[in-house]
């Protein structure tokens, strides 16, 4: 049997919508070397425990990580630093304002499909522990209510 393949086109942060009540949406650009650029294609990174702060009026990429493989060699310190993001003036002033406002800039995922790679975030509010449990009871009465549909439409 053949194996399937599997695209890779994106690296989630699956705890990021858990986490945080998110807000407005961005896409822009990360500062990369070639190494790093061919590690995320092939899906050799990490976004989860991520965060992007503002540096003298720029964006930067903090804790996410890009894994090396055998073919691909990344020191430890590259594996680790903190990445420039590329964005219109428009949208990183939006961004530091919503931050010094008290919000987060939480990064969603990498977009790796297309000729560049980008990274999606998003202006978000921490949930709170109590918001986590809401989140979670109303997810399971989503599930429990569609498989009661699917169980009467089976009949």
């Amino acid at each position: 049997m053949k194996k399937k393949k599997r695209s890779v086109g994106r690296i989630i942060n699956r705890r990021a919508r858990y986490d945080y009540d998110l807000g407005d949406e961005f896409v822009m650009g990360l500062a990369l070397t070639g190494p790093e650029t061919k590690a995320l294609r092939l899906g050799h990174g990490q976004l989860s425990g991520a965060y992007v702060t503002d540096k003298d009026g720029e964006l930067w990429l903090i804790g996410a990580q890009i894994m090396s493989s055998p073919t691909l060699p990344i020191n430890e310190q590259e594996q680790i630093r903190s990445r420039k993001l590329l964005a219109k003036r428009a949208e990183i002033d939006k961004i530091i304002a919503a931050r010094r406002a008290g919000l987060s800039a939480i990064p969603l995922e990498l977009l790796t499909k297309g000729r560049y790679i980008k990274l999606r975030l998003s202006i978000g509010k921490g949930k709170k522990r109590y918001d986590k449990r809401e989140t979670i009871k109303r997810r399971q009465q989503e599930r429990e209510a569609a498989r009661a549909i699917r169980s009467a439409n089976a009949l």
